[in-house]
């Protein structure tokens, strides 16, 4: 049986190894004694506020994180704007942000206002639809190497997250989805999560990837049989899996490659 034996293959980002498919926190928050005091937008100098910049300067100026204070405008009671807009990047992903479509997921996975995640789903669809009238190159995933590439953005998250990357015939991508967010150890999937999004979007395989917060690239027990799973499962819809990558900060492994 194919399962029998898992043979994996580490990779590390200096390799030449390509093997083809077959079809830091720096928020302030000063300590007051018994209080503290949250840092907001109207404490900073006029030059580095978000929006007064954004205008004196131009979009280019600012970070991500600034661009995405000025799209929320405000924080919440128990966070500043500038301080949510980090921690968003850094607990969800940037890329993995920009192709979230549903605002009651973003809700849920970072403890954020329904009207936020609202907002920058608002914001991000008219970036996609801008961007797809340009006619952007289309990604094409056809190694492991070109997966870790592009999932770059996943080596130093702090919790585990899993991905989903939804390929037509030509292995173009057609979807990105983070299909759940764990904690600093483990994460749960199930079968209709992971292929749900490829029924809804047409896809003919897909490609798991989840990172490693340990660091530690070799999969683990769990890691082999959820695999193991979801190829079967793959197999009766027709939908095939053709990897599945673990990230880390230092570099990336495949549990399978097909």
């Amino acid at each position: 049986m194919f399962f029998e034996v898992i043979v994996y293959f580490t990779y590390m980002q200096t390799s030449t190894l390509i093997q083809s498919y077959a079809l830091k926190d720096l928020n302030l928050m000063l300590d007051q004694g018994e209080e503290r005091y949250m840092l907001r937008i109207s404490d900073l100098p006029q030059e580095e506020k978000p929006r007064e910049k954004l205008i004196a300067s131009g979009s280019a100026a600012l970070s991500t994180k600034e661009l995405i204070a000025v799209i929320l405008n405000t924080g919440s009671r128990k966070e500043g704007v500038l301080a949510m807009s980090g921690r968003l990047l850094k607990e969800y992903g940037e890329k993995a942000i920009i192709n979230q479509k549903d605002p009651e997921r973003l809700k849920n996975a970072l403890d954020i206002p329904l009207g936020k995640a609202c907002q920058i789903v608002a914001a991000l669809e008219l970036g996609r639809r801008f961007f797809k009238t340009a006619k952007g190159k289309p990604v094409s995933l056809r190694t492991p190497k070109h997966v870790y590439d592009y999932l770059k953005d996943m080596r130093d998250l702090p919790k585990e997250h899993l991905r989903g990357l939804y390929l037509n015939s030509q292995y173009r991508l057609v979807h990105d989805e983070v299909i759940s967010i764990g904690s600093l150890t483990g994460n749960i999937v199930h079968p209709r999560e992971v292929f749900s999004p490829a029924i809804e979007y047409g896809a003919s395989a897909v490609i798991l990837a989840h990172n490693h917060p340990s660091g530690v690239a070799a999969p683990s027990q769990t890691d082999t049989e959820i695999t193991r799973q979801l190829v079967e499962a793959g197999n009766i819809l027709g939908i095939e899996l053709l990897d599945h990558i673990i990230i880390t900060a230092h570099g990336f492994s495949s549990i399978l490659h097909l």
